[in-house]
């Protein structure tokens, strides 16, 4: 699986970067090209872990006193991946590796700190409180600020392909975005342009089929089409492979029932395709730095989404024709004085309304 995986990451690199590099350098020599889009890049890879939660002892008296060990086993975070992104004025490399718990808020904004390509390809694979999951994060990202004349100069763009797994938010999607980008002035700049995103339908609930008129769900005949078999006057309930689940309507509804629709639900979801989505998008960048205060900051806007009329388009899932998906980030530094500083960084997103978000604040006092 790991090594799967790898082979995926690289071949999504090198596809990537020879197609951008070819349409940008039609000229130079592949080996060039691939020489000149890695310099600089580092490739890590990286196992961290460490404890899970303490063990749990369940006590139960059904059969006179008895005592269950629950033992979670380790958290741990296997990280590879490639990065070649600019640091920005407030962003220090305190460590002398990286070592996958890097995390920068800067990595999702929509421009870069210099001209030219960035990239950044990472998974993780993760245990935490005896939860497997998986992570992936993968970005190409170019920053034109070339200061030729007029303000539709050519020059000026954005340009941007992401996809991101987040396995605590439950998000997937891969998204592109072309954009034109005009300069205020050394610090402030606004883009437009259009985004494309391909995710599952996100919306579709497959329960609201057997929602009943009175509000209720129907679930002792979703279980049956699923597999399972009552026997009604014994009070017995089995799974699908003919293993006894429950004795009593109440162990049938209150754990059985909840782990049958969430396996139909993760079912459903499964078997739909992908959908693309295509949207009109807007946004700012700002940054400015010193070595006493420092701000950056930067949003986007998607206000308009393109309606295909397909079954399963984010327009049948909600009241009005359109709706806001949008994205922002902030980083605010301040060294008062040599004493004293403080900050806050943080990043929110909002995607067919979902959120995923992360944030830190805090203040620094220097004795002495």
């Amino acid at each position: 699986m790991i090594i799967k995986q790898i082979n995926n990451m690289v071949k999504k690199l090198v596809i990537l970067l020879l197609f951008i590099s070819n349409f940008a350098y039609a000229q130079i020599d592949i080996q060039d090209i691939i020489k000149k889009n890695l310099k600089f890049s580092t490739f890590y890879a990286a196992v961290n872990g460490g404890t899970s939660l303490s063990d749990v002892d369940v006590f139960s008296v059904d059969n006179g006193l008895s005592t269950q060990t629950i033992a979670t086993p380790y958290d741990y975070n296997f990280t590879i991946g490639l990065r070649k992104i600019a640091r920005f004025g407030y962003e220090n490399k305190a460590q002398t590796f990286y070592d996958g718990t890097e995390s920068n808020y800067s990595d999702a904004a929509t421009v870069g700190k210099v001209r030219g390509f960035e990239y950044l390809f990472e998974v993780d694979y993760k245990r935490q409180e005896g939860i497997d999951y998986m992570d992936q994060h993968h970005f190409i990202r170019y920053s034109s600020d070339d200061d030729c004349d007029g303000p539709f100069c050519v020059d000026q763009f954005a340009f941007k392909v992401e996809y991101l797994q987040d396995g605590f938010a439950d998000i997937e999607y891969f998204e592109a975005s072309e954009r034109y980008r005009y300069k205020y002035n050394r610090e402030l700049s606004f883009n437009i342009g259009a985004a494309h995103r391909l995710a599952e339908p996100y919306g579709y609930d497959p329960l609201d089929e057997w929602m009943l008129s009175n509000n209720n769900l129907h679930y002792t005949y979703l279980a049956i089409q699923e597999g399972y078999n009552i026997n009604v006057a014994n009070s017995e309930y089995f799974a699908p492979d003919g293993t006894l689940v429950a004795t009593s309507p109440e162990v049938w509804e209150a754990v059985v029932i909840p782990e049958v629709l969430s396996d139909y639900v993760d079912k459903k979801r499964n078997e739909l395709e992908n959908v693309i989505q295509h949207s009109i998008v807007m946004g700012f960048d700002y940054y400015k730095y010193s070595k006493k205060t420092w701000l950056h900051a930067w949003g986007n806007l998607m206000p308009y989404h393109y309606d295909d009329g397909s079954e399963f388009s984010y327009h049948n899932y909600i009241e009005d024709d359109q709706w806001y998906d949008y994205s922002a980030g902030l980083i605010y530094g301040i060294k008062q004085n040599k004493n004293l500083g403080y900050f806050i960084e943080g990043k929110y997103n909002k995607y067919w309304n979902r959120e995923w978000y992360d944030f830190k604040l805090g203040i620094n006092y220097v004795i002495f």
